[in-house]
């Protein structure tokens, strides 16, 4: 697929292939069932990309969003739930 084709796709796309897509790479299957080869989920999972920045999706709402979190001093440690304040105790104590 050229790179202007693919262009014009991605602003032909409509929410709801945006959504069939989007679906299809995070299950790694189309909706009939097949897997997705190597090649297709890389050039739908760019599509998606894609259409996520030229329609302006809210980074949360995007593909692969992680939360930031904050660690070190801003990071007072007290949300911790008492049953995993010690997960990251030095275990060569023990």
């Amino acid at each position: 697929m050229s790179e202007m084709s693919f262009d014009r796709m991605i602003q032909q796309m409509t929410p709801s292939i945006y959504e069939s897509l989007k679906r299809a790479v995070s299950l790694r299957k189309w909706p009939d069932g097949r897997m997705l080869t190597a090649e297709q989920t890389e050039l739908c999972l760019e599509a998606v990309m894609r259409y996520e920045v030229e329609n302006q999706v809210p980074e949360e709402q995007r593909v692969g969003y992680l939360q930031r979190r904050t660690c070190g001093s801003a990071s007072g440690g007290t949300d911790v739930p008492p049953e995993r304040a010690g997960l990251a105790r030095d275990a060569s104590r023990d």
